[in-house]
Parts: C-alpha cells; structure tokens; sequence
C-alpha cells in the first residue's frame, strides 16, 4: 500500500511506536503495510493520502495541513509519536522523504539497541519517547556512549544507568519524557 510503512501519512513516526515493538496480536504493522487496515480499520488518513490521492504523506498534499489535523493541534500526546506529527511533515515537506528516512533510521537504530541491550522489561515506552522526542544530536551522543556501559552489569543496572543519561539529556533540553493523558 505504502512504500514507506515506518512513517506514517499523518507524521508519526511508527518505527519509534510501542505498538511497533511489540510482539503479540496489538503489534501494529506501520502505516499501510500488510495488516494494517486489520488493525486500523479507519484510518482517514490513510484513506485520503494513499487511496484517494497517492501519496506516501500528507506532507505532499497542497492542502496540508488540512482539517483533518485540528485534532492534533491542540498538543494531544495520548499515543507517543503525536507530538512530532508537524515537526516531521514539515521536515519532509521541506527537505524531502529521503532525508527524513535517513534521520528517522537512527532514530531507530538507536531505539532498538536500547530495547535489546538495555530495557529493563518496563522501559519500552520509555525508550520510544526518547528515540522520538530528543534531538538527532543527542541521541547520536547516547549511541556512542552506550558501548561504554560493562556488559556485565546486569539488565536493571544498565537500564538505570541508560536512563540517567537520557533524563540528563532531555533535561538539559527541557523535554519531559512522560506521556500526558
């Protein structure tokens, strides 16, 4: 259906989804790929991005952002990869996909070497949020960092020392790391 099914038509990034790291029937596929429609049934913008108009996002329409994102104006954040929704079709409609696909990928290659090495069991939200929200710079930081963590540290341990430093980081930046309901 979509060439690219890690990010969404509507801006999400759905490789950096807890839905999309989960195992079991609740894990989502991506926007558009195979099951998708199974386990999104409604999704209108998909409908209109894909099937009606044929594109990969919504930041190739020329009426984004239309209407159909009133809904996320107002900061709603219920499902970690909304608060990026304009900052990544604005990125895309400004310098193009494959420069976005290109930071979106170490955005998660560092997410899933913090899920294998370093998730506690309890942090995948966590994670997610951080791969999403912290800048570029910052987690290129934290990747070359984390080979210096002894691997004989057991999981809770690495975990809390992982977490320390991505709270130093998003402190810093004045990111919260939390969801808000």
């Amino acid at each position: 259906m979509k060439r690219y099914p890690l990010i969404g038509c509507c801006g999400i990034d759905c490789c950096l989804c807890p839905r999309y790291h989960t195992d079991g029937p609740s894990a989502c596929p991506g926007c558009g790929a195979p099951d998708f429609k199974e386990k999104h049934p409604s999704c209108g913008y998909l409908t209109c991005c894909v099937t009606k108009h044929g594109f990969e996002t919504c930041a190739e329409c020329p009426d984004y952002p239309c209407a159909r994102f009133d809904k996320e104006r107002g900061g709603r954040d219920s499902f970690v990869t909304h608060r990026k929704v304009f900052a990544n079709l604005d990125a895309i409609r400004g310098k193009g996909l494959s420069p976005f696909l290109k930071t979106q990928k170490i955005r998660s290659d560092v997410l899933i070497t913090l899920l294998k090495d370093f998730d506690d069991g309890r942090s995948k939200s966590y994670f997610c949020l951080a791969a999403a929200l912290l800048p570029i710079g910052d987690l290129e930081a934290l990747a070359d960092t984390l080979p210096a963590i002894p691997p004989h540290y057991e999981a809770k341990e690495k975990n809390k020392l992982v977490r320390s430093l991505i709270d130093l980081l998003a402190g810093q930046r004045g990111i919260e790391l939390v969801l808000k309901k």
